[in-house]
């Protein structure tokens, strides 16, 4: 095997990985989690103000 073969191998493996990260990433079984996920920035400062609120 030259160098060029295994280039090629290598590419085709990397384009396979990446369209099973694609796949898993836009899976609509995924979707509940990533939306929770996207909110926890925002739970965590509603947090805050409810325990500032709380303590004035």
């Amino acid at each position: 095997m030259n160098q060029a073969i295994i280039g090629s191998i290598f590419t085709v493996i990397v384009f396979i990985a990446f369209i099973g990260v694609l796949y898993w990433a836009f899976s609509s079984r995924n979707k509940a989690r990533f939306d929770e996920d996207a909110n926890l920035v925002f739970d965590d400062e509603e947090k805050k103000i409810i325990k500032n609120k709380q303590e004035s």
